[in-house]
């Protein structure tokens, strides 16, 4: 008897687009994404049920062109496909909507509002969130939870994503050598986790505590065995003084023990 299976008829990734060729108008859009996704890959090393899209099409009807977030969380996927990693995020074939996704706000509008946080609501994506740093009357950064198909605002910075198991919020800092306000990964307490730079810069300033550990304990060492050598010094130079100085008693014909 014939089987029939749908997704047989869906095209797979190889087959649709990986890229809509739009560049990204706003340089933040790669960087600010970028680097919570260096940051889970360090946080996450031992995990392989994540992946972190940037810039990447998530295909959710074949006859319709992908939505495409600066950056989205998925879990329960996993988070290598092959050496040839994924192409885009195709829905009907990770059977996982994202449960986290970002959009950074270009000089621009994209729907970001709008449209695009309709049809994230749509797919059930949780917790939405959008950064824009042009905006001065309004909250720069803010994270939505859906709850019974709309989007609620999420209040704090940093806020916690209870199902992500992780904190998100802005705060100044540097990145690649650039000062200014970035988006971070933050412990269930709202502590700020480091960043693969500072993991680094903190590395070294350990490697260099411990060093000057072992320099200034190797110094004591020096310094301990240089007096322990001058008073052994000055031992055998009393001791030869008084060995001198018997000797010329003698020489006197004095016994020096009768002087002692």
């Amino acid at each position: 008897m014939l089987k029939y299976n749908p997704l047989h008829c869906l095209p797979s990734s190889e087959e649709l687009p990986d890229s809509d060729d739009t560049p990204v108008d706003n340089e933040l859009q790669d960087l600010i994404p970028g680097l919570l996704k260096a940051m889970l890959a360090l946080l996450w090393s031992e995990r392989w049920d994540w992946f972190f899209g940037v810039d990447m099409g998530i295909y959710y009807d074949p006859d319709q062109p992908p939505i495409i977030p600066d950056g989205f969380v998925s879990l329960g996927v996993p988070r290598l496909i092959d050496e040839e990693l994924r192409l885009s995020y195709v829905l009907w074939e990770e059977n996982v909507v994202p449960i986290f996704v970002l959009e950074v706000v270009s000089k621009k509008y994209r729907g970001e509002y709008s449209t695009k946080k309709q049809k994230y609501a749509e797919l059930g994506v949780l917790f939405y969130a959008v950064y824009s740093s042009r905006r001065r009357r309004k909250p720069r950064f803010e994270v939505y939870r859906l709850v019974n198909g709309s989007y609620e605002l999420l209040q704090g910075n940093p806020v916690w994503l209870p199902e992500v198991g992780l904190g998100i919020g802005r705060e100044r800092g540097a990145n690649q050598g650039i000062t200014r306000e970035w988006l971070y990964w933050y412990d269930e307490l709202g502590q700020r986790l480091l960043t693969p730079e500072e993991r680094i810069v903190e590395a070294q300033r350990h490697v260099d505590i411990e060093q000057q550990a072992r320099l200034e304990e190797q110094q004591r060492r020096i310094e301990a065995e240089t007096h322990r050598l001058e008073e052994q010094q000055r031992r055998i130079e009393a001791e030869t003084r008084s060995q001198t100085l018997a000797q010329r008693l003698r020489d006197l014909g004095i016994d020096p023990d009768i002087l002692t």
